[in-house]
């Protein structure tokens, strides 16, 4: 099932486009990444575990790193966008610097190992 690919296919134009550039940064990071589902939501997984998920909302796009030691990594880069201890928000008028999602997963497949 390519789960990733379904919910995207779902999306509005704008939000289409914003969550194909992070997925297509984060496989740079993570070409081996599979599509799947994690807590509820299209995902990436890394040996089987969540790497990236996203989910659009009426107001903003997220990406989850499904870690606070990922998002605290990048936190500094982030002023202005809206935080939480697992969620990094943005819309298609203001997306996520490229360094940062790159760091993002980085940070992540650290943690997967």
């Amino acid at each position: 099932m390519a789960a990733v690919d379904d919910y995207f296919a779902g999306l509005d134009a704008p939000a289409r486009a914003a969550f194909e550039r992070v997925r297509a940064l984060a496989e740079e990071s993570a070409p081996d990444a599979e599509q799947g589902m994690s807590y509820g939501m299209a995902a990436l997984r890394h040996h089987g575990k969540p790497l990236l998920g996203f989910k659009a909302s009426k107001d903003h796009l997220a990406v989850f790193p499904f870690s606070p030691a990922a998002v605290d990594a990048v936190r500094d880069r982030l002023a202005g966008f809206s935080l939480s201890k697992g969620t990094v928000r943005f819309t298609p008028e203001t997306p996520l610097p490229d360094d940062v999602v790159r760091d993002l997963v980085r940070q992540r497949l650290g943690e997967i190992g």
